[in-house]
């Protein structure tokens, strides 16, 4: 087979088609990126909508927020966020799904893009078909965290010990979340399976009650958001053991991974991402794509995103639909075993 040499097509259709193959490879629909800003002409004719799907104030609303200015002053239109709240973001993530006027992207948690179908069925729509990828912006571990004084474990323990505890525990300790579905909760239920743990599953309606029910006696293990658990350490009531990154994780400084414990094959990280209707064109999305990831990846937007409790990630949207795939099929095994479902 002849090899026609590479100035035969431009350098920036050649790499379009490069990454589109990858992301129709990995099963995304209509996801694969075109040309950049010379690809887009008048566009954007209007403002730009971020549909969030939780409240004012909350983590993904100032990610969000975050990126208005940088975006607006890029593209010379107006960025708007528009808070669209219900179903754990579903409602919004559907929002973003069903838009068709090519000026709306969303901001998503993992649970919209990868375990949200996959406890149910019924969802109103299908990420892998409905959404294409822009960027993974941000990524965190959760931090196993536990009362600082409790019966049967000794005082400042770690994590080897207190696992070793909680297996001769068994179900007679509790375990909590922001609910089923969450990643803490299929994450949970994913250390049990890595470490022959098997504490009860108690639900509640956010993660600082979650951390209220430790302090109050009524669980004995959580896995916590970085910040949350660190300003509860600072009391002394909870002790941080074990972050679930690969390694030691910049947003807790000084606690080591659960994997220095001896948990094996176990990596689970909270994260947030842009994605935009598969229905958008792809010379848009391409050019959201790597705007978006050149700014997040600017000190100035970068720093502000740290303080919201995330490190900067700022992928290309086959980075992040690689991502999407792999949390999507860590998280099934986890569900299918232990038949999550939203009632």
């Amino acid at each position: 087979m002849t090899r026609h040499p590479a100035p035969s097509l431009p350098l920036s259709r050649r790499n379009a088609l490069a990454a589109g193959a990858a992301l129709l490879c990995s099963g995304w629909a209509g996801a694969q990126p075109a040309a950049g800003a010379a690809g887009t002409p008048g566009w954007p004719a209007r403002p730009l909508r971020i549909i969030v799907g939780f409240p004012p104030g909350s983590s993904p609303d100032l990610t969000a927020r975050t990126f208005t200015e940088p975006l607006a002053r890029a593209l010379g239109q107006p960025v708007i966020v528009e808070n669209k709240v219900g179903a754990s973001g579903n409602i919004g993530a559907d929002a973003v799904a069903k838009a068709t006027d090519g000026h709306t992207i969303g901001l998503f948690i993992n649970v919209n893009l990868t375990i949200a179908k996959l406890i149910n069925p019924a969802l109103p729509f299908d990420p892998r078909r409905d959404l294409a990828p822009l960027s993974l912006v941000g990524v965190s571990p959760l931090v196993l965290t536990v009362p600082a004084v409790q019966a049967g474990v000794p005082a400042h323990t770690d994590a080897r010990t207190f696992l070793q505890a909680a297996r001769q525990a068994g179900d007679r300790w509790s375990y909590g979340t922001p609910g089923v579905g969450t990643v803490g909760h299929v994450g949970t239920e994913l250390l049990k399976a890595r470490t022959g743990i098997a504490p009860v599953h108690v639900p509640y309606p956010g993660y600082p009650q979650v951390a209220m029910g430790m302090l109050g006696g009524q669980l004995q293990m959580a896995l916590l958001p970085p910040a949350l658990a660190q300003a509860q350490q600072k009391t002394g009531k909870l002790q941080l053991l074990g972050v679930t990154s690969a390694g030691r994780s910049p947003l807790a400084p000084g606690v080591p991974s659960l994997a220095e414990a001896g948990v094996t094959d176990f990596h689970l990280e909270i994260w947030n991402a842009f994605a935009a209707p598969a229905s958008m064109p792809a010379a848009v999305r391409a050019r959201l794509s790597a705007l978006i990831a050149e700014i997040a990846r600017r000190p100035d937007v970068r720093e502000p995103l740290f303080q919201q409790g995330w490190q900067v990630a700022g992928t290309s949207a086959e980075g992040l639909a690689r991502r999407i795939d792999a949390d999507t099929a860590q998280m099934e095994r986890v569900v299918r075993a232990q038949s999550i479902r939203i009632e």
